[in-house]
């Protein structure tokens, strides 16, 4: 019989891309192949104090994380795939069956609120720059949603300098000075506290190009945007969060399954034990804002049940996923001008008061979304109408249950308060609160035909517009963006560029009597990119070539982002 040989190593020394840093990995040879240590390679400029976050330690960190996890992340994405040509194919998504179990067991909770969670009234949201950083803590909100997703264009400076923002914010020591000279200090605002944070990481789909992933094959790939923004948070802060009182807290974003929850559990088990942190320490809200996900709330708190704090109504990428699931499947899921999906809907009252009703059934914290509307300090008009509908929305959001809401001005904070004041007073929550009368049906969740309403050719104007500001803002580095009075982050923007591509290719046809075709479409762009104002450093020639190749296209980009990071940043 033929004996392998042992397996021999050998130690062998790579550079970093950069030339910045040396570091010395194993080789393992089998007999048949070799096998090398995974590790991380920088690709991306080092800036100053950039070495604090991409420490030895902290990069050992990621590679197991890596090694460990991102195969299952590929795999997830695979399955998302072939769930959006089931449902391109006519099968509407539903409550599954093969986890009816779980839902009819009534003796399972969550863990719920962790220490500086109890109340959550009102969280302010923002990227983490350190201006906006030192705005938000300042602000007088309940928690800070420290946005590395949606409201932050991940450019590798404000990645890293985000994760430096955070850094900095745990340990006190967080300022900022203008190139024009203005201080800017953190003085915990008008309560005497700061909020307490919850991080919000990117999404699954989302890679980091700036940082390599070499794996045991020795093949190089670029890192998960999810597990980078998670990992370096968490390895650098939760020990110090938790001798603070707080705790590692997370938002997770665009989960389109309960298996996706699952694989966070189990990184945030596989984290904790690897820095000695007790067993369910981390908390997590998931934002609801996928239609698949609609149908796994339950399901997705179960997985997590033991690091949940709650769920969020995700209402603007809610509104963008069931346009992109449903995009080619005729008029029954065409909407009418984005002004006219408001929450009070049939189908998105029927999103809300199942989440509402799901979490509180199972412990877990209900949190509201956040309404567009921004004050204008210069316009007084623009500021009352901000508030009123601000006020209208969150007066809803509290009466129907929920225990929180979100802002994206720190304006807006008293207004939103006043509302939940009125309907907690002194209770932090209202969780006990079970809301045994609702009793939400698929086809309910479903049925966007009720929305009613019309497309108009202002509103086709009105996509072109927005999306190609906001995508220029994007490209600038600039991920939340004031336009027209209202805040808008990418979500904004993947709504209309997807509503064009779907009023496009069904043919639809405006109130005014105008088919939108394609030919007529560009002519609306044209229009609009001519009268756009221009600066000397600004973006609007790669903003057209995203939008046009995401809206005007046969092939439709399941994220606009994806192609645009890895092209423009």
């Amino acid at each position: 019989m033929n004996t392998p040989p042992l397996a021999t190593t050998n130690r062998v020394s790579t550079r970093s891309t950069t030339g910045t840093s040396s570091t010395t990995r194993t080789t393992t040879n089998t007999g048949s192949f070799a096998t090398i240590e995974p590790h991380f390679e920088i690709t991306g400029d080092l800036g100053p104090r950039y070495a604090e976050i991409l420490t030895p330690e902290a990069l050992v960190f990621l590679a197991g994380l890596h090694d460990r996890f991102a195969g299952t992340r590929h795999d997830l994405l695979a399955a998302r795939l072939r769930k959006r040509v089931d449902a391109a194919n006519g099968r509407d998504p539903g409550f599954l069956t093969e986890t009816a179990h779980v839902r009819r067991d009534p003796s399972w909770r969550v863990a719920g609120a962790g220490p500086g969670l109890e109340d959550r009234r009102v969280e302010i949201t923002g990227p983490t720059d350190r201006k906006m950083a030192i705005n938000a803590l300042n602000s007088g909100a309940k928690v800070w949603l420290a946005d590395q997703e949606d409201a932050t264009s991940p450019t590798w400076a404000n990645v890293i300098e985000g994760q430096l923002s955070l850094f900095d914010t745990v340990r006190g020591q967080l300022s900022f000075t203008s190139p024009e000279g203005k201080h800017y200090a953190v003085t915990c605002g008008p309560t005497g506290q700061t909020p307490t944070i919850v991080m919000r990481p990117r999404g699954w789909h989302l890679v980091e190009k700036n940082l390599m992933f070499v794996d045991r094959a020795n093949r190089r790939m670029s890192a998960s945007g999810s597990l980078v923004d998670f990992g370096l948070y968490f390895f650098h802060n939760a020990k110090r969060l938790i001798e603070d009182g707080s705790g590692p807290y997370f938002y997770l974003p665009k989960l389109e399954s309960h298996y996706e929850a699952r694989l966070w559990d189990d990184i945030f088990s596989h984290s904790e034990e690897s820095l000695g942190i007790e067993y369910g320490t981390i908390r997590a809200t998931v934002l609801i804002e996928t239609i698949q996900a609609a149908f796994e709330m339950e399901e997705i708190l179960y997985e997590l049940r033991d690091h949940c704090a709650g769920l969020n109504a995700g209402r603007w990428d809610y509104i963008f996923s069931i346009i992109k699931t449903f995009r080619s499947r005729g008029r029954r899921f065409v909407f009418p001008d984005r002004k006219q999906i408001t929450m009070t809907v049939p189908f998105m009252r029927a999103y809300t008061e199942l989440l509402v009703s799901t979490c509180h059934r199972r412990g877990a914290y209900a949190i509201g979304g956040m309404s567009a509307f921004i004050p204008n300090r210069r316009d007084p008009e623009v500021t009352a109408r901000a508030l009123a509908q601000v006020a209208g929305d969150k007066r809803r959001e509290a009466t129907d249950g929920f225990d929180g809401t979100w802002v994206a001005h720190p304006d807006l904070i008293a207004t939103a308060q006043a509302e939940f004041d009125a309907v907690l007073g002194e209770n932090p929550n209202q969780v006990h609160r079970s809301r045994d009368d609702v009793n939400v049906t698929a086809a309910e969740l479903l049925d966007v035909a009720s929305v009613g309403g019309e497309i108009t050719e202002s509103g086709v104007r009105d996509n072109v517009k927005i999306g190609l500001r906001y995508i220029e803002s994007w490209l600038r580095g600039v991920g939340a963006a004031a336009i027209d009075n209202l805040m808008e982050d990418a979500a904004t923007a993947e709504i209309s560029r997807s509503q064009v591509w779907q009023w496009i290719h069904d043919n639809s046809v405006t109130a005014e009597g105008r088919r939108i075709d394609k030919a007529w479409v560009n002519e609306q762009v044209a229009e609009v990119f001519a009268g756009l104002e221009r600066t000397a450093d600004d973006r609007f020639d790669d903003a057209l070539e995203v939008f046009r190749a995401s809206a005007l296209e046969p092939e439709f980009p399941t994220f606009l982002t994806v192609g645009a990071y890895a092209r423009y940043l």
